[in-house]
């Protein structure tokens, strides 16, 4: 219909159709009501948003009201686990796997600080995972004294089955809290049990983190986690890498 008039008067109404459009577009964006001087404005209630994690802000709190009053909780559950697995066999998983890590992470730095002659005389410098292959090569050449590998396999397997009736009574309900297995000779946890148990999942998870620094450092560099730090910041000083490429 614009061009029934002149092509001033099209223009103007072009102009006038537009203005109308933006001011329609901003007026969705504009609050329900300004506040106005003398009275108290009166605005409607908005739909109630979800509690943001503590630990990534830009997601949602973790659905699950139960993982809240678990020791080193922070918000942190990015694949929503904690609502398709028991949170206490998570945290059991947790407990368990910081632990290992732990004793992981003190024996590879113990390794690169002590020597043990029993121990090199079979071994020789291998560190890290190097320490395993040398055992199955061992093994396979039928040296008797390769058997420690076995030894781990035997007592570690026997550990995991004298300990699973009370991990499943913490599945069933009962009253047995993720990871305690009645093991304080020290009595650290008759002070302040809270506090020790959340100083345990942070230790563990660092561990978690460290350990698996340590073996990739290992795999880059052939080298042990302090043998690595006293070659900083020469990343490349290698000595028998696995990945020898990334070395050159």
């Amino acid at each position: 219909f614009f061009f029934a008039t002149s092509p001033r008067k099209s223009i103007a109404k072009m102009r006038s159709v537009c203005a109308a459009a933006l001011l329609s577009s901003a007026a969705a964006f504009a609050p329900a009501a300004l506040p106005t001087f003398g009275r108290t404005a009166t605005v409607a209630p908005g739909p109630l948003m979800q509690a943001r994690s503590a630990s990534l802000p830009f997601m949602d709190e973790p659905a699950n009201a139960e993982i809240k009053s678990m020791p080193g909780y922070v918000g942190f559950d990015p694949l929503g686990l904690a609502t398709l697995v028991d949170p206490k066999f998570l945290q059991e998983a947790e407990i368990k796997h910081g632990r290992t890590a732990m004793l992981a992470a003190a024996g590879a730095i113990a390794q690169d600080l002590f020597h043990f002659p029993g121990v090199d005389s079979i071994i020789g410098d291998a560190r890290m995972t190097g320490v395993h292959d040398k055992f199955i090569a061992l093994n396979a050449a039928g040296n008797k004294q390769a058997g420690a590998m076995t030894q781990l396999l035997f007592w570690i397997g026997l550990f995991e089955f004298l300990t699973f009736p009370a991990v499943y009574d913490s599945m069933q309900g009962g009253s047995r809290a993720p990871g305690d297995y009645m093991f304080d000779p020290l009595s650290m946890g008759k002070k302040d049990l809270a506090s020790m148990q959340l100083k345990e999942i942070k230790n563990g998870r660092l561990a978690m983190i460290g350990i698996g620094g340590m073996i990739h450092h290992y795999l880059l560099t052939g080298k042990g986690p302090m043998a690595f730090l006293g070659g900083i910041p020469n990343y490349k000083s290698c000595i028998a890498p696995h990945i020898p490429s990334l070395c050159q």
